[in-house]
């Protein structure tokens, strides 16, 4: 069994990054620990430390000035770790991919294991990306 494989043997403690987001994705976020869908029913809980954290879900379209912070936190979480872009500005840079200040997307800075699309994502959608992720990493373990 890897080391990625030995994670999913308890709850998956995650630590969000905003990196220059509209707020949109982060209330979504929010939206997914209320009682109405309940993220911690899988043993998913948000941390407030990075070095508490398996899994670092990036929000928003990265700057200059967020991406070396970015790669520091990703140097600081425990390994096996997981990164997940989480909507389009996560993803692809979204609307602000021609700005001034907007740097490289985020799979060109640190390397990204799950993308959640949408602007924002719907918590049905966070949901289901999240249970596969899991699912993907129990395959490789059962393979």
């Amino acid at each position: 069994m890897g080391l990625k494989e030995k994670i999913l043997t308890k709850s998956l403690y995650v630590f969000h990054l905003s990196s220059g987001s509209c707020n949109n994705c982060d209330i979504e976020i929010l939206d997914c620990l209320t009682p109405r869908y309940d993220l911690e029913r899988f043993g998913i809980i948000l941390v407030g430390s990075i070095k508490h954290a398996d899994v670092l879900l990036c929000t928003g379209s990265t700057n200059r000035q967020t991406i070396p912070r970015i790669k520091k936190l990703y140097e600081q979480m425990p390994k096996p770790g997981f990164v997940v872009a989480f909507g389009a500005c996560g993803a692809s840079r979204g609307l602000f991919k021609d700005s001034y200040n907007t740097g490289a997307p985020l799979d060109e800075i640190i390397p990204v294991d799950a993308y959640i699309p949408g602007c924002p994502p719907k918590p049905e959608a966070v949901i289901a990306a999240l249970v596969k992720l899991i699912d993907k990493v129990n395959a490789k373990k059962k393979g």
